[in-house]
């Protein structure tokens, strides 16, 4: 590792531990307002079809902001310095939360989420700055305890937004949110130490001229890695809108079971995450995806399980396996795509990667609402696990096609 290696240890595991605390406040500080966006919009407006229009908008558009910009801030990141990028996004959060708590009207509203995505966009900055301090057989560990920090943050931030909004008002719920967003930026600021960039290295005197950016897909399984990952990740949002719907229809039980399904899906990526990541980091990568192929059987299994049950406790019950089992998706892949990456180029592709986790999120989010309105809700899983073959295919032809498989045996 370029820089890791003049920080012991333990310091890389403090660091990595402050990365940890900072992404789990505030990732958990913008999910507080995260499930009461609706609840807010519906007193600002009595249009039905406008209302519609901007409960959508409000997820979709910081979403928008990460694809159009992440990329371009990961090069920003590789030249000065990921920390920078950090600090950046951090103050960013902060202020468009401030905004947001002052702003009564539904375009101020909108424009400043999708302020939030472009100019904010933490979580690929900090990637990038851990892996610039980590070892890189430990970079499948850190991408999942980043996102365990995501998922924590997200469930306790939806926890916390609900307890201030009962006993107080939207706006102090996207007030605090900025005072958190400001203190995270205060530690990140004084306590992170300044990764110097990577160097990129000399051109070789036979290189084909043309622009830099060709040579970080050139001859690299990058491509097809964040493909199979973006259908993994639409494949987990299919049901994302559909969700609550299904299991009242199917089920019939209380809304707090339905809550505990939700809940269950992050709590098994969260207990299983650094185990699949310690069982993986010594593998190579063909082994790695060869492996993650069977994971991926795993999930069409346990989806089917779960498209079929009519007995709430199976679905609860399958639910928390696939969560247990997504946690070797994403942070594994992620950490694949890492190593297919120049060390000066990272800020740059796991900027791309965010994008496409964005993008991918968007897709499943759209199609999951559109097929089920076209087919029912009782197919929802079908079309799961139907994505999940989709991603099974593409991972096979990872794996055998020549052209692409070199890089991963070597």
């Amino acid at each position: 590792m370029p820089h890791a290696v003049a920080l012991q240890r333990s310091n890389v595991r403090i660091l990595v531990y402050l990365l940890f605390t900072i992404q789990l406040v505030s990732m958990g500080a913008m999910e507080m307002s995260g499930p009461f966006w609706p609840v807010h919009l519906r007193g600002l407006t009595a249009s039905e079809s406008f209302f519609s229009f901007a409960s959508i908008a409000v997820y979709v558009g910081p979403m928008l902001g990460v694809i159009l910009t992440s990329a371009f801030w990961g090069r920003i990141g590789d030249r000065y310095g990921h920390k920078w990028m950090m600090i950046r996004a951090l103050a960013g959060l902060s202020l468009t939360q401030l905004g947001l708590a002052l702003a009564n009207d539904i375009w101020v509203i909108l424009l400043l989420r999708f302020l939030q995505g472009a100019f904010a966009g933490y979580i690929a900055p900090a990637q990038a700055y851990g892996v610039s301090i980590e070892a890189p057989s430990r970079r499948a560990r850190l991408f999942a305890i980043l996102q365990i920090s995501t998922n924590v943050g997200s469930l306790l931030g939806a926890v916390v937004g609900g307890l201030i909004l009962d006993y107080s008002t939207f706006f102090w719920i996207n007030l605090i949110a900025a005072v958190l967003c400001a203190v995270c930026t205060v530690i990140a600021a004084v306590s992170l130490p300044n990764v110097p960039p990577v160097k990129k290295a000399p051109a070789a005197d036979n290189a084909v001229p043309g622009n830099a950016s060709t040579s970080v897909w050139r001859g690299s399984p990058l491509l097809p890695l964040l493909v199979v990952m973006g259908i993994l990740l639409m494949a987990r949002m299919l049901p994302q809108t559909s969700f609550s719907l299904y299991v009242g229809s199917v089920f019939a039980v209380s809304n707090s079971v339905t809550g505990l399904c939700y809940g269950l899906l992050a709590m098994g990526f969260i207990v299983s995450a650094t185990a699949w990541t310690r069982y993986f980091e010594h593998l190579s990568q063909g082994q790695t995806l060869q492996r993650i192929t069977w994971v991926v059987v795993g999930c069409v299994l346990i989806t089917a399980v779960a498209g079929v049950t009519r007995n709430p406790l199976v679905f609860v019950i399958t639910y928390f396996i696939w969560g247990v089992l997504l946690g070797a998706t994403t942070p594994v892949l992620m950490a694949l795509i890492s190593k297919t990456t120049d060390s000066s180029r990272q800020g740059h592709v796991l900027g791309i990667a965010q994008g496409t986790a964005q993008f991918a999120s968007i897709s499943g989010i759209c199609a999951g609402g559109l097929l089920s309105q076209a087919y029912g809700l009782q197919y929802t899983y079908l079309f799961v696990c139907l994505a999940y073959g989709v991603a099974l295919v593409s991972m096979a032809a990872l794996r055998y096609l020549p052209a692409l498989t070199l890089p991963l045996r070597r």
